[in-house]
């Protein structure tokens, strides 16, 4: 895994960066791909999509790691754009990166045919739940899911937010195969 990520991290294609800050944040193609710097605080490291933009409309606190801090420090702003990650449009003056370049670049110029970049939230969260001491619930959270469980949920008022920084951290790590203290 390891030599997967450093790969892709050398390579200074926006598609490549979209990918890596996709799998660091364990969030799905379209809110990566449709991440304006407005919702992102480098300083606080901290990225809050809209709830407007999510799956399940509610607004999803995603905490980034240092390494996704330093993907984003290599990208530069594109004029008045709002996007992080900015696509060539032929008919538009700005527009997100297309909804296929991350797999594109995943499966054609990295080689790895049978991969998908949502396969990377799977991987993710059977690292964590097989792998780690980290709660199911900061897990399910950090993926942006609600509890399957009705009761449950309808008591869940945070969002481990604290615990999710240590995870994410975590994630961070172990894609750059750096041990654990």
């Amino acid at each position: 895994v390891p030599a997967m990520f450093t790969a892709i991290g050398a390579n200074p294609s926006l598609s490549a960066k979209a990918l890596l800050f996709c799998v660091l944040t364990a969030t799905r193609t379209t809110e990566t791909i449709e991440a304006r710097w407005s919702e992102i605080d480098i300083e606080n490291q901290l990225w809050i999509i809209p709830k407007a933009r999510m799956k399940k409309e509610r607004e999803h606190r995603v905490p980034l790691s240092a390494q996704a801090v330093a993907v984003l420090k290599t990208i530069s702003h594109k004029g008045d754009s709002p996007w992080v990650f900015n696509g060539q449009s032929r008919t538009k003056k700005h527009a997100p990166l297309s909804n296929m370049a991350m797999l594109n670049y995943l499966q054609e110029t990295l080689n790895y045919p049978n991969f998908t970049v949502h396969g990377f939230r799977s991987s993710f969260r059977d690292w964590a739940a097989e792998t780690t001491d980290h709660k199911r619930e900061v897990i399910e959270q950090a993926l942006a899911h609600q509890l399957a469980d009705q009761a449950e949920a309808a008591y869940q008022r945070g969002d481990y937010m604290e615990k999710r920084k240590l995870l994410m951290n975590d994630w961070a790590d172990y894609c750059f195969g750096i041990e654990a203290p």
